[in-house]
């Protein structure tokens, strides 16, 4: 069996290398049985945002293709349909697998749908309900054009019936837990925290890098002024995205105060370990807010919606958008309280057991061997 991942962004190389763990453990059992080869279409290239996954994570060497860094979201999708699609004609495999709701998610869709080729979305049925976003729309074409929808909860299990798409969809819980079970760094430091001489819960982890935010100069306005008035050191691993932006609006000498510390973008262990030592988190991200949960970790969302909502249980997160004042006053109280702002228990068990790269193979497996 044939079966090729295609991903370009950070969050799809860490997606990847659980189900490449998983796909490892089922040739250790059953030799031979599946030839997994990777793709990666570009879309990070910077070392941080790309080189330093692969190696950290034991990831195999992909096929580097070369998507377009710059212009529309319409040219980069094209780009890269493009290239995919001479990739599968070139080796055609039996599935193919895309993850999560970016540019090269909906380009790898679009080019094996049109060659037939059945197509597995890992990270199916999310919905922000906000089409503003392009991660929305790029998520719900994937899933409609795919043929079998890997689910991270029962929320999106639902979701998907609601759009009649509940036949192609199963519940496997989120790789994304998977992960932190597989490479989490319990109880170890950063080296950006001990640089900074910064302990456990001494600090607040910002992320910015959805276009939304970043190149929306009065929202990003907002969040730049609360930052500047908390009252805690903040650790501010800016995206390559988010510096761009500022270098465009003359803004590139950005300065919010002695307490933030703006770094350079860091590796996945080096983020997990950030993210667990952080007193509370304020992301765009949803990855961020999904990693925070498992953690234990409060974190204050920078939109007004969330397609995890299951995260908004017992307020360990919460929908702040991008006003001053309401990022302030949630921020102001995690300064005071921390971890201690809610007592509420998470409800892991809605994400799976962190057997979803297990299950992901099974259903995989189950699929094109009905074809």
């Amino acid at each position: 069996m044939k079966v090729l991942s295609v991903g370009g962004t950070r969050p799809q190389f860490v997606k990847m290398a659980v189900l490449v763990k998983a796909i490892d453990e089922y040739n250790r059992l059953h030799p031979g049985s599946i030839e997994h080869r990777l793709i990666h279409t570009g879309q990070h290239s910077d070392p941080m945002m790309s080189a330093v996954f692969f190696e950290e994570l034991g990831l195999p060497k992909p096929r580097l293709l070369e998507a377009v860094r710059t212009g529309t979201p319409g040219i980069q999708t094209a780009v890269m349909l493009a290239s995919i699609e001479a990739e599968l004609l070139e080796w055609p495999p039996d599935a193919l697998i895309t993850y999560g709701d970016t540019n090269s998610t909906i380009a790898s869709a679009l080019a094996a749908a049109k060659l037939h080729i059945p197509v597995i979305h890992l990270e199916a049925g999310l919905r922000s309900f906000n089409r503003m976003m392009q991660e929305e729309i790029n998520r719900v074409v994937t899933d409609h054009v795919s043929d079998l929808l890997l689910c991270p909860t029962h929320n999106a299990v639902e979701q998907l019936k609601r759009e009649g798409l509940g036949h192609r969809a199963v519940f496997v819980g989120d790789v994304m837990l998977d992960a932190i079970g597989c490479f989490g760094v319990v109880g170890q430091l950063s080296s950006v925290q001990r640089d900074l001489g910064l302990g456990s819960q001494e600090y607040a982890l910002v992320t910015i890098h959805r276009a939304e935010t970043t190149d929306d100069p009065s929202r990003l306005a907002g969040i730049l002024e609360a930052l500047k008035k908390i009252d805690v050191p903040i650790i501010f691993p800016m995206h390559p995205r988010l510096r761009k932006q500022l270098a465009m609006t003359n803004n590139a000498g950005l300065f919010l105060g002695e307490h933030v510390h703006i770094v350079e973008p860091v590796g996945y262990l080096e983020m997990l370990a950030l993210q667990q030592n952080a007193r509370f988190i304020m992301t765009d991200s949803g990855g961020l807010q999904k990693e925070a949960y498992f953690m234990g970790v409060p974190c204050l969302t920078l939109r007004n919606e969330t397609e995890w909502i299951e995260t908004l249980h017992g307020g360990w997160n919460l929908l702040v958008g991008n006003e001053t004042q309401t990022i302030l006053d949630a921020a102001r109280r995690l300064v005071q309280y921390g971890r201690g702002s809610t007592s509420e228990p998470r409800k892991l068990v809605e994400f799976g057991e962190g057997k979803a790269g297990e299950r992901s193979v099974d259903r995989i497996l189950e699929m094109v061997r009905a074809a």
